[in-house]
């Protein structure tokens, strides 16, 4: 099978879609610096899988290094890129670290990628590229609006990059994947979200809070125009969601797109407010979650879910795991880290 590199490939997508591509047969190389990961996830993949990847330790920020790994590795044939940092509000906080960690690598990995003889490449987008749209579900159609968080303008940058390669080089063709809110974790408990410091995301901090790290839940507003007042998000389980990246991989990897870029939507097509969030941990984990209402965040969206039906009949993909176990996997994992 192809040689795959996945950057970023020890993070919370990244490992769940190294166990889904090993499971496909495909060869995995990972690139990861540990900055948000650890080394302990390889041991989980591993486990999962019964095979090592190749992994390379370095900050893809180093553009000789990056030289360097493809001048060692001209044989890839697809480049998985999550490798970035992805915090709303801390990208609010701290904007330039996040231009320069999400965009400086992604120019480096093409650079690379316009190289090789055929490349395929999944760039990791969101659904933060649609600002608050004006009509829900969103459609991959739905106009760009400027972003509510240098995040979000990380990844509309990234788009752009990645399709104007595509337009001059030929030899590369890329997806784009929109995703919505990966949670959850693999039913094995062997690999899961695994933030370092305070949670960033939804659901681990309500894992975190749940088993004690956290002292209670900020929910930020509850004004929002939504049916209780708070943020509607569409939360797709990560395995789902690793499912797709393999997917929309092997639909470039076998010739089926003919264009040289596209974008697909990945998500359930159905919004969750964080209340029904919280309410669906309670009834998994059997324990009342203590939170409190605190102002709205900068740079949150009211309401954001998918339309996923070019994803669905394009790619043939569809999302089949439902929330309650999404969540429930989430607090597996939680228990297991916390009980080592």
């Amino acid at each position: 099978m192809a040689k795959i590199l996945v950057t970023g490939g020890l993070g919370f997508i990244g490992s769940h879609s190294v166990v889904e591509l090993q499971n496909e047969g495909f060869e995995v190389s990972i690139i990861d610096d540990l900055s948000n990961s650890s080394l302990s996830v390889l041991d989980g993949i591993s486990k999962i899988t019964g095979k090592v990847p190749n992994f390379h330790q370095f900050d893809l920020k180093d553009k000789s290094k990056v030289q360097t790994f493809f001048k060692a590795n001209q044989d890839i044939k697809g480049i998985v890129h999550f490798a970035a940092s992805k915090a709303v509000g801390d990208s609010v906080k701290q904007p330039l670290a996040y231009y320069e960690n999400n965009v400086n690598p992604l120019i480096y990995l093409l650079q690379e990628a316009a190289r090789l003889e055929q490349v395929s490449f999944i760039f990791s987008s969101s659904c933060t590229v649609y600002g608050q749209a004006d009509i829900l579900p969103i459609t991959e159609t739905a106009p760009i609006q400027t972003a509510s968080s240098p995040y979000g303008s990380t990844k509309q940058i990234g788009e752009t990059i990645t399709r104007d390669t595509c337009e001059r080089h030929t030899n590369v063709k890329a997806i784009a994947l929109r995703y919505f809110n990966p949670i959850g974790a693999h039913k094995s408990a062997y690999i899961g979200e695994l933030p370092i410091g305070t949670p960033q995301n939804l659901v681990p901090f309500i894992t975190q809070t749940a088993i004690g790290i956290q002292k209670e839940l900020a929910v930020f507003g509850n004004d929002y125009p939504t049916a209780d007042g708070t943020c509607v998000r569409d939360y797709i389980h990560v395995v789902d969601l690793a499912k797709a990246h393999v997917t929309a991989l092997q639909h470039l990897l076998n010739s089926k797109q003919s264009s040289h870029y596209d974008v697909f939507n990945i998500g359930t097509g159905q919004g969750r407010s964080v209340l029904e969030i919280i309410t669906t941990f309670e009834n998994v984990s059997n324990k009342t979650l203590p939170y409190t209402i605190v102002n709205r965040r900068s740079g949150d969206v009211a309401s954001a879910y998918a339309d996923t039906t070019k994803a669905n009949t394009k790619l043939g993909w569809t999302a089949t795991l439902p929330l309650h176990d999404a969540i429930q996997s989430a607090w597996k994992w939680q228990q297991k880290i916390v009980n080592k």
